[in-house]
């Protein structure tokens, strides 16, 4: 089954830390660029960060710039997505998405963060 699984969501204090994690099953990452999004109810989808398939490219939203960092290790055939500094504002279900050159694309099916005291 080809799929994407997150995991690492939780809930964390103002200002602590979490590392997201997605892995692939059923298909090898190296090929995929790779992009992080959230969601809270009732907005849209909102790009958090995204990695080339070659890994020298990355960019991340204003809103975590500086805080979050978006790596992948493809010998495990895993992204993370380090987060750091956590506020309030990043409390959303986070969701990793894969794509490759050919425009096949996989999501995973969402790790809720709660940052919250």
């Amino acid at each position: 089954q080809l799929q994407l699984v997150e995991s690492g969501g939780g809930l964390v204090q103002p200002g602590g830390s979490l590392r997201l994690s997605c892995a692939a099953s059923g298909f090898t990452l190296d090929s995929y660029a790779i992009g992080w999004f959230r969601q809270t109810p009732g907005k849209e989808r909102e790009g958090v960060s995204c990695i080339s398939a070659s890994g020298d490219q990355i960019v991340y939203a204003d809103s975590v710039k500086g805080r979050f960092t978006l790596s992948r290790d493809d010998a495990k055939n895993t992204a993370y997505l380090q987060m750091n500094s956590l506020k309030p504002e990043d409390t959303a279900v986070y969701y990793c998405h894969a794509e490759n050159v050919y425009a096949h694309d996989y999501w995973g099916q969402g790790t809720q963060v709660t940052v919250s005291s």
